[in-house]
């Protein structure tokens, strides 16, 4: 078998395709997920703490006097903590809302009930001359 062959065989089964199919649509409900975090849900808990913007919460590392995270980035190295909070938050809604899906998607698969019992095998022929004969030995 030749390697373009071989390659062909392996990358047009089915578990290959399904995989590209999850990735492409993961990237996208990722960019979906980004911008609820971004643009709905972190301004309200910001709100709630006061009006800050998580984004950008930092300590410059090269003494920078950045109000920005941004231009702190710019000037040199920051320990950017108000980021990192945006994108576990991130993390956890999109956890939460796959939980949920695969949570919805186990209900909706129907177990399979049980088949019935088999009825028992006839008992062989010559199992059942042995049971004669020992019967008739103990007359």
């Amino acid at each position: 078998m030749s390697f373009t062959s071989e390659f062909k065989e392996f990358a047009l089964k089915g578990n290959v395709m399904d995989l590209a199919v999850g990735v492409i649509i993961g990237g996208a409900f990722g960019k979906i997920v980004d911008s609820i975090v971004g643009d709905l849900i972190m301004p309200i808990v910001g709100k709630i703490f006061g009006g800050l913007d998580f984004s950008n919460y930092f300590v410059p590392l090269a003494g920078q006097t950045a109000t920005t995270l941004a231009e702190a980035k710019k000037a040199g190295a920051v320990f950017a903590y108000g980021n990192f909070i945006t994108i576990l938050f991130n993390f956890l809604i999109l956890a939460f809302i796959i939980f949920m899906m695969v949570k919805q998607m186990n209900k909706m698969k129907r177990e399979a009930p049980p088949p019935p019992p088999a009825p028992p095998a006839p008992t062989p022929e010559d199992v059942l001359l042995l049971r004669e004969i020992r019967d008739a030995l103990r007359k």
